[in-house]
């Protein structure tokens, strides 16, 4: 367990590891630029990460997916009303087409090889607590009566989900945000479509 000092140096490594890899790569970052980076030192940077590399790349893996969701704040935590889920939207299209192909969790992930069950567990979690939270946006709005009572909110919130990160997905071959911006509007429509008569 580290100590509150200790915590707040491991946090500080692996951010600043984190704006390191986003710049240059995760190939051409090794543990020395790190302690560069960090100033840190060899026996301190493996006191916090004890298998070198691997361990940081999960704990920044970590850090962006967390990343993911903060970006999206405060929208996709008041998901209440349609006006505030279009915000989100523009919010998410925003956000990704700033960046373009370069997703940083992305590219983490595809180095540490998505057959890792640690890469695979960063990146179901981070799908988990999305889904959860549009799930809470979907029923918000059934609530309200804003759409049909019918709707399941957990099923609609898999719809939007699935949308996006398909349009990110080929957003990250193509360069071209509009696959994502189309197909989170389109499924937002769909969303809209199941107002009460």
């Amino acid at each position: 367990m580290l100590t509150a000092k200790g915590a707040a140096t491991r946090r500080r490594i692996v951010e600043r590891a984190a704006l390191l890899l986003r710049e240059r790569g995760v190939v051409n970052v090794s543990l020395d630029d790190v302690r560069e980076a960090t100033a840190t030192s060899k026996s301190q940077l493996f006191h916090y990460f004890p298998d070198g590399k691997s361990d940081l790349l999960l704990a920044v893996a970590v850090h962006e997916a967390d990343q993911v969701i903060e970006d999206q704040q405060p929208m996709l935590g008041e998901l209440t009303s349609w006006a505030a889920w279009e915000a989100w939207r523009l919010r998410v299209v925003e956000k990704y087409d700033a960046q373009g192909d370069a997703c940083p969790l992305s590219s983490l992930t595809a180095q540490m090889g998505r057959g890792d069950p640690r890469t695979r567990t960063v990146i179901a979690d981070l799908y988990q607590r999305w889904h959860g939270m549009l799930a809470e946006g979907v029923r918000a709005l059934r609530d309200s009566g804003e759409i049909d009572p019918r709707t399941d909110p957990e099923q609609a919130a898999t719809a939007v989900l699935t949308a996006l990160a398909g349009g990110v997905a080929i957003l990250q071959v193509t360069e071209d945000i509009t696959y994502l911006d189309v197909a989170l509007s389109d499924a937002l429509a769909a969303l809209r479509r199941r107002c009460p008569a």
